[in-house]
């Protein structure tokens, strides 16, 4: 790059890829400045390719947050999720490994063997490195991993603290292609409110359910409508068995209320308006092993 278009505008995707739980959901947050992704302590909670899109006068970034790479892809959903992340990584400008400070696992390796496949320049973003007391001790892993792939470069930082997030962004723009603005100034994601609703009610029951109905769970928003200045969202949480249903309602309902106190809370919050929401239990047998029924709801 010469040093004739260094003041170029930029512009271009950014994937964040990476084992499943490293933090990619956490980070995309942290680095557009709102809640877009979902998260949860649980691995693969990320199941679409989300979009966030951060604008500057200098730049604007397609974050492509992708659901968690992994070995064990039996099920149909699984499936679905690495052709996910994979097609994300192939259509990136560049590519970001988010990695957990002071590991590095099997699938750490494979996450790395895809990005070496696919040629695209990738940055190592070391998240949680607020966890690693002291410092210092970053630094010998800091050193292996350069030694592991020649990325353009190696970033700590920690998403949930925000600490060192707006360097990322820095490195992250200095490295996409001098262009104009793929999207409008002040759009934040390509994703339809509807599905952000979904997802937000998603989150609450998997912190609710914690491992009681691991992944058996969808959400889709069956309408939306404005009625008396408010929101009205109707919305069915589909499951794969019908045992589960009672486990998703609790005794006398208080678990769904909950679930939909907490979710209608966070998203007045988000949409700054009040919204009623309706929630319903259905059940699906079998969905996340089923293609049809992964398309119907989305997930495809």
């Amino acid at each position: 790059m010469g040093s004739q278009d260094t003041a170029a505008h930029r512009s271009g995707f950014a994937a964040l890829v990476g084992r499943p739980n490293v933090g990619k959901s956490t980070l995309l947050n942290a680095l557009i400045g709102t809640k877009l992704s979902i998260v949860t302590p649980r691995p693969q909670t990320t199941r679409h390719r989300i979009l966030g899109i951060y604008t500057c006068a200098e730049a604007q970034i397609a974050f492509v947050d992708t659901p968690g790479l992994h070995r064990e892809a039996s099920r149909a959903l699984n499936k679905a999720m690495n052709r996910t992340a994979s097609a994300a990584l192939e259509d990136a400008d560049v590519v970001v490994l988010v990695l957990e400070a002071l590991k590095w696992t099997a699938e750490d390796d494979l996450v790395l063997a895809r990005i070496a496949r696919s040629g695209r320049a990738a940055i190592a973003a070391v998240n949680k490195i607020d966890r690693v007391r002291p410092r210092a001790r970053l630094l010998p892993y800091l050193k292996e991993l350069a030694a592991r792939h020649p990325f353009l470069e190696v970033v700590p930082v920690s998403a949930l603290k925000s600490d060192n997030v707006a360097d990322l962004r820095r490195t992250i723009a200095a490295h996409l292609p001098p262009a104009p603005a793929l999207f409008p100034d002040g759009e934040l994601t390509d994703r339809s409110l509807e599905f952000r609703i979904a997802e937000l009610i998603r989150e609450k029951l998997t912190l609710e359910l914690n491992q009681e109905v691991p992944y058996g769970i969808a959400v889709e928003v069956e309408r939306l409508a404005e009625e008396d200045g408010q929101l009205q969202v109707d919305a069915a949480i589909w499951v794969d068995r019908e045992g589960q249903k009672p486990i998703v309602i609790g005794a006398r309902g208080e678990r769904l209320k909950r679930v939909g106190r907490d979710a209608r809370l966070q998203l007045n919050e988000l949409l700054k308006r009040r919204l009623h929401l309706n929630l319903w239990v259905k059940v699906r047998e079998n969905w996340a092993d089923n293609a049809r029924a992964l398309k119907e709801l989305g997930l495809e």
